[in-house]
């Protein structure tokens, strides 16, 4: 046995059969694409969640409840957490200056205190939002509130 003689077994290597070229073929006529319809035709291409015709699964869904094109979104931070970060960072006021200067926030990030936890320290808190019981917190231990 040489390289020149190798040859693939017998029966293995066959010649395609052409689409397309007559009925005398075996595929010719509408060459195995069956008949009419997008994709029976050249440069079909299908769009991405298409079903055929059934009513899509995005519009058989039922619609609930209502969301906003441009919600506030808000960097939380509880009583808790603002007396731990008063301890740390020895900040006299509780502020989005102060908060950004220590990088706790982002410069445009507005700033919610939520009142879960206990404040010890006397704090001045110049926020974007505050809840009842946070604020009520704060001015119990001494300290002032402040939207900005």
């Amino acid at each position: 046995m040489n390289l020149h003689t190798l040859q693939p077994a017998k029966g293995s290597v066959h010649k395609e059969k052409r689409l397309g070229r007559g009925e005398a073929s075996g595929k010719g006529g509408t060459s195995t694409k069956g008949n009419k319809g997008g994709q029976s035709r050249a440069g079909y291409q299908s769009k991405r969640g298409h079903e055929g015709g059934q009513m899509p699964i995005q519009r058989r869904m039922p619609k609930r409840g209502f969301k906003s094109l441009n919600p506030t979104e808000y960097q939380v931070f509880n009583i808790g957490q603002i007396d731990h970060l008063v301890e740390k960072y020895s900040l006299q006021e509780f502020s989005l200056e102060n908060l950004y200067i220590n990088g706790l926030i982002n410069r445009t990030a507005k700033v919610k205190i939520l009142g879960q936890g206990e404040l010890k320290a006397k704090v001045t808190a110049k926020v974007s939002a505050i809840s009842e019981k946070a604020k009520q917190l704060i001015e119990a231990a001494g300290g002032t509130v402040e939207l900005v």
